[in-house]
């Protein structure tokens, strides 16, 4: 796990396992709206998830272009875009995949104001 907002493409034409910007036709709006919800969470915005094994992985703005950080091929939010029309970003919400129960209050206090914003934007 990450803290990020993630937006395609997740695939690359050369298929590198990572650093390849693969743009989509609507690349300015992915990232507007991965920033809508960035720029609200407190980890997520500063652009530093400070994950354990991870410590120096940084987001600009709390987003990246899926296929920058990592290639996937066949990803589900690439899949929706070309073929269903829909809009769809990643959100990586923290660097555990499994959160104890007894952090699940903190994770909602820092996803609530971005959730609202994203709402709000869509």
């Amino acid at each position: 796990g990450s803290v990020v907002a993630s937006y395609p493409y997740d695939d690359s034409p050369t298929h590198k396992p990572t650093g390849v910007y693969s743009k989509s036709a609507d690349d300015e709006v992915f990232k507007y709206l991965a920033k809508a919800y960035a720029s609200h969470h407190p980890i997520m915005r500063t652009g530093k998830p400070n994950c354990p094994g991870e410590e120096g992985e940084t987001f600009q703005d709390g987003i990246t272009n899926g296929a920058q950080w990592y290639d996937v091929e066949g990803g589900m939010q690439d899949y929706n875009y070309v073929w269903a029309n829909c809009f769809e970003i990643t959100l990586e919400l923290s660097c555990c995949k499994y959160p104890p129960t007894s952090e699940l209050q903190q994770e909602w206090e820092n996803n609530r104001e971005s959730l609202l914003a994203f709402i709000e934007k869509v």
